[in-house]
């Protein structure tokens, strides 16, 4: 419904072939993307009221690894990288969020999001089941989880759906 505040307490999520079910309440989601790290944490208000005003209730939105983790063990969720402080503004504005947090995304980004520095590491493979690649991979999800697992809808939080990778038909079955 327009102007429908998220609730307070969402106890749970189901889903079927119609739309999603939160808490037992069939919810239709109306997403627009916003790529957090595109913009300023200062433009992120007006955007975000924007979106809720043309009739949104979610936001969608990449996770640029690449940004976070721009030299390997070495995270930062500060200034435009700080999706902490996005995602309690989506909240803040009544938005849930789509978290697309690949680590591969593809969306215009250099590397498709992921690190430039594993790019040169000696026997890593990306997007394949190699080892060098699933460390790295690990330590950044376990990372990005601590960021973000209080902000889940089932916490509280606005984050309602997670797609990880994106585009992976490209290099399926090679």
């Amino acid at each position: 419904a327009e102007g429908a505040a998220l609730p307070a307490k969402v106890q749970t999520v189901k889903y079927d072939d119609r739309s999603l079910i939160i808490n037992g309440k069939r919810t239709l989601l109306i997403s627009g993307a916003i790529h957090y790290p595109r913009s300023t944490p200062d433009m992120w208000p007006g955007m975000l009221k924007e979106s809720k005003a043309a009739g949104l209730n979610c936001i969608e939105t990449y996770v640029f690894w690449e940004g976070h983790e721009r030299a390997e063990g070495k995270f930062d969720f500060s200034e435009r990288f700080d999706l902490p402080r996005f995602l309690d503004l989506c909240k803040q504005n009544d938005l849930y969020v789509i978290l697309r947090v690949g680590p591969y995304v593809c969306a215009e980004w250099n590397y498709g999001g992921m690190p430039w520095w594993m790019a040169g590491r000696p026997g890593l493979v990306t997007r394949t089941w190699n080892k060098p690649y699933m460390e790295a991979m690990e330590r950044w999800v376990m990372e990005l989880g601590r960021q973000v697992a209080d902000r889940q809808i089932t916490h509280g939080g606005p984050i309602i759906l997670v797609q990880m990778e994106n585009e992976y038909n490209i290099v399926a079955g090679r």
